[in-house]
């Protein structure tokens, strides 16, 4: 008998977490996002989180979400997606899968379909009646790629660092 544990995390608990976890690395006051792309054999193949790009200050852009355009953090920002998709250099993203843990924009929808990514997994769908998430959802039924809202398990995750 070989004794081993049954209460391991499910792929979509492991990979979720990544993503959340991923998420907590935002310094966005507002919102934390966090992305994980893994291959079709459930291997993390790149993270993501909602900032500013590279070499671009978060102390010299603004954070805030209102305002006029060139004062607030919209034009700036990538999102946790975007920047999943744009830190990977191992090559193809094809038949890929996505964990995030807010559904995609219609910006971001673009890129995931263009990047080969077959299925999204996503915790929140807090924006599901904005035209930018109707029309993410109008792309992947167009595009072929799948999506589903993650079952939360109830289970409680601790890390200590």
């Amino acid at each position: 008998m070989s004794g081993k544990r049954s209460d391991y995390l499910s792929w979509d608990e492991y990979f979720m977490g990544v993503a959340a976890l991923s998420g907590m690395r935002s310094k966005d006051p507002n919102t934390q996002v966090g992305a994980c792309i893994v291959s079709e054999n459930n291997r993390i193949l790149s993270m993501g989180y909602n900032g500013f790009p590279n070499g671009v200050s978060d102390d010299d852009f603004p954070w805030n979400r209102d305002g006029e355009p060139l004062n607030n953090k919209y034009f700036y920002t990538t999102h946790s997606e975007l920047n999943a998709i744009l830190n990977y250099r191992g090559g193809s993203l094809e038949g890929a899968k996505l964990y995030v843990t807010l559904f995609p924009c219609n910006e971001c929808a673009k890129a995931i379909i263009q990047a080969g990514i077959r299925t999204v997994v996503y915790d929140s769908d807090k924006y599901s009646g904005e035209d930018s998430f109707i029309a993410s959802k109008r792309m992947f039924d167009a595009a072929g790629v799948k999506y589903y809202r993650y079952t939360r398990s109830g289970r409680a995750i601790r890390i200590e660092v």
